[in-house]
């Protein structure tokens, strides 16, 4: 049986299946990106919940593992050479299962620098914008009477989603007829634009139909319900 003592994060969260990949999560759109993408690849998989309320995260067992305290992050017992590999960073995530199971990046080399090249316009976009103006708009930046912060990241959201509609015109996903890891790294963010942060109406979401097309598209596909809700919320 695999032996994952040596590493610190799990006498805080001990690995019941040691020889199966680790991970360390919480369902938002950085989160479930891994576990969406783990239930599509069919790996096995150990799940553990980061909980953010007691600032799990901030534990020296957590930082261990990702010293940027940010989820997710996994600990693959079988990783390359057979040694086990600890991984954070939503994205490098994503690459290193693509390539791990050979699914959801492009073997071709002009195909996967391009799914790579969207990979990263939702970590250097998507994300950081949508989940700035999901600050102002819905937590504690609504309270700002000084509305242009929020603003500010509205239209930047919205030139976007016009970025990604203008991309979708004629596809079934970004790289076009194949599902990709840079699908699987997008639609939670989008998802999360219209529904937690409510923020539809503020970015005009109603002006994007094809990122509306394919975003329905996306939450329809069955490793993607049950990754949406990986890990679970306690009862």
């Amino acid at each position: 049986m695999t032996d994952l003592s040596s590493f610190p994060i799990t006498n805080k969260w001990p690995a019941r299946h040691p020889d199966r990949l680790q991970l360390y999560s919480l369902p938002t759109p950085n989160g479930v990106k891994v576990s969406i993408m783990l239930e599509e690849t069919g790996l096995p998989y150990e799940v553990h919940r980061v909980a953010f309320d007691s600032s799990d995260q901030l534990s020296p067992e957590f930082l261990s593992l990702n010293p940027n305290n940010k989820i997710p992050a996994i600990l693959d017992p079988n990783g390359p050479g057979g040694r086990p590999l600890a991984l954070f960073e939503s994205g490098a995530i994503l690459i290193y299962l693509a390539e791990k199971t050979g699914q959801f990046l492009p073997q071709d080399a002009a195909a996967r620098y391009e799914t790579l090249q969207w990979l990263m316009f939702q970590m250097g976009g998507v994300g950081p914008m949508f989940g700035q103006l999901g600050f102002f708009h819905k937590f504690a930046g609504k309270d700002y009477e000084d509305k242009r912060p929020r603003d500010r990241y509205a239209a930047e959201s919205r030139r976007l989603l016009g970025v990604l509609n203008q991309r979708l015109t004629g596809r079934d996903w970004i790289m076009g007829n194949d599902y990709s890891i840079a699908d699987i790294a997008t639609w939670p963010w989008v998802r999360n634009l219209v529904g937690f942060y409510g923020a539809g109406d503020l970015v005009g979401f109603n002006d994007f139909p094809e990122v509306a097309r394919v975003l329905a598209r996306f939450v329809e596909r069955p490793a993607v319900q049950r990754g949406l809700n990986i890990p679970a919320t306690p009862v």
